[in-house]
């Protein structure tokens, strides 16, 4: 083992999405995004994944909490200096497609849009923070999911090209990291957020969201040429959900569908964006979905633009592992990150039933690495908990620093191991709108937002105990772990 966990210069920071904070939906001419078109509440994902859901608004029957955020828009001085004052080496954040083109088709981007992102990279820089951009986190335009029906549409990879040329042109300059989609292999289990294609449009088809994929796989790589042709150094990254799993029992059957699982779920992407090309089960995957290469309209020209164009790096959210069991279909499930899983018996859960398991980072970072040989960054990584907030504003969340705790050890182990890991931006940094249930009282932060579920609070941010662990753990580069 080496004397040192981390190397130097390891990115340690936080990660957050332009829809889940920033709040001001239509100031300055942003248009709705998807994100906007979500209600909030811990029905959210049941809400929306009906035939009848139709990305219509209605502010008389639902509360929409993403059109204010926690005010990021207005406040964000205040919070990059927070993350400054925690002595953040990057900070992951998305640009929200539709502040730069309100509806995904005009011809000229929104100016306003392009002055507040280089506001937010320029006091980014000012506290030494280095930028890591997602150019699309779950916030496609609504106008492209409405009227085009998300990414099943092949325009989209086009009003996708011309916006990802539009902010790396303009910001490239002065970020070197990117990450073109987040979390894209959500599209297999649920397109509505990654993809923008509701249940109505064919969300619950295989034949359809495959398609979305492939389209959104020709636009990474576009977008990575675009990139490539600006600047030398630039590094590109694909961005998914790992989920490590276990087979329930050494019945062969459970073993085969474990692999079958991450086949489909935690390589098919990857294996795409990193090696360039479709895997050699994709065959047999295509026959179990009952889809057919014809189903992906695949375009001349595609799979030369993917081969030449893969991503430099890959990143990924971490937060929870799963059980495999198709012998028992009657097997306890538990929720997690956007799907639900077989339970683990020996594993503790979150105060919203997702399973807490370290280890299985370690297990998920040396599988990514052993498998692509190329950089790994931990992008999402935390602990959603209801905190309480004491008397004089003071938050004791020893749980979440635990929690982060046990999976930096991990990172450690697996770095020893022989794993290249880049970073490691803790989701949620600053309490913010949950993607899944719109709450905010399911909250991941270092830093106490005072706002609830109805809308009510000052929106002032306090400093959680968390806050100065995880100062400590960067200043000694993961030295110190200790509370």
């Amino acid at each position: 083992m080496k004397d040192k966990r981390f190397k130097e210069g390891f990115l340690w920071g936080g990660a957050t999405a332009a829809n889940q904070l920033e709040g001001a939906y239509l100031t300055d001419g942003k248009g709705p995004s998807i994100a906007d078109a979500m209600p909030g509440g811990k029905s959210r994902i049941k809400e929306t994944m009906t035939p009848e859901f139709d990305w219509d608004i209605d502010e008389t029957k639902y509360y929409y909490p993403n059109h204010l955020g926690i005010d990021h828009y207005n406040r964000y001085r205040e919070d990059i200096a927070l993350f400054g004052e925690m002595g953040f080496k990057s900070y992951r954040f998305s640009i929200a497609w539709s502040r730069i083109f309100p509806t995904g088709t005009e011809a000229i981007p929104n100016e306003k849009g392009l002055e507040f992102y280089e506001a937010i990279i320029d006091e980014c820089l000012r506290h030494g923070i280095e930028p890591l951009i997602t150019i699309s986190h779950y916030e496609m335009p609504l106008y492209l999911a409405k009227e085009l029906g998300g990414w099943r549409h092949r325009d989209v990879i086009g009003h996708f090209e011309r916006y990802a040329r539009v902010v790396l042109e303009r910001f490239s300059g002065k970020v070197r990291q990117w990450l073109t989609f987040n979390e894209i292999n959500v599209g297999m289990m649920f397109p509505l957020m990654s993809q923008g294609i509701s249940v109505k449009n064919g969300g619950m088809d295989k034949r359809v969201t495959l398609k979305g994929l492939h389209n959104q796989f020709v636009a990474s790589s576009k977008a990575t040429k675009i990139a490539k042709e600006l600047r030398e150094d630039i590094e590109i990254g694909c961005m998914i959900i790992y989920m490590t799993s276990y087979a329930n029992d050494p019945n062969p059957v459970n073993a085969l569908a474990l692999q079958e699982f991450n086949n489909a779920f935690n390589y098919y992407c990857t294996d795409i964006q990193v090696r360039g090309e479709y895997p050699a089960y994709t065959d047999r995957l295509f026959a179990k979905m009952g889809v057919t290469w014809e189903d992906l309209d695949i375009h001349e020209g595609d799979l030369e633009v993917i081969k030449a164009y893969p991503v430099d790096f890959i990143s990924f959210s971490y937060y929870m592992s799963s059980v495999i069991n198709v012998t028992d279909k009657d097997a306890e499930k538990t929720s997690g990150n956007m799907m639900m899983g077989g339970k683990n018996p020996f594993l503790e859960a979150s105060d919203w039933g997702w399973q807490i398991d370290p280890v299985g980072l370690r297990i998920a970072l040396n599988d990514l690495y052993g498998r692509y040989q190329v950089p790994l960054y931990i992008v999402e990584n935390g602990l959603g908990a209801a905190d309480v907030v004491e008397p004089g504003n003071v938050i004791h969340d020893e749980y979440r620093i635990d929690y982060m705790r046990k999976h930096i050890e991990a990172m450690a182990e697996a770095v020893a191991d022989g794993v290249d890991l880049m970073g490691y931006t803790p989701w949620g940094c600053i309490d913010l709108v949950s993607a899944s249930t719109g709450e905010m009282a399911k909250r991941y932060g270092f830093i106490y937002v005072d706002y609830d579920d109805e809308g009510q609070g000052t929106m002032d941010r306090f400093r959680k105990d968390s806050f100065y662990w995880y100062k400590k753990v960067i200043a000694t580069n993961g030295e110190d772990l200790e509370s």
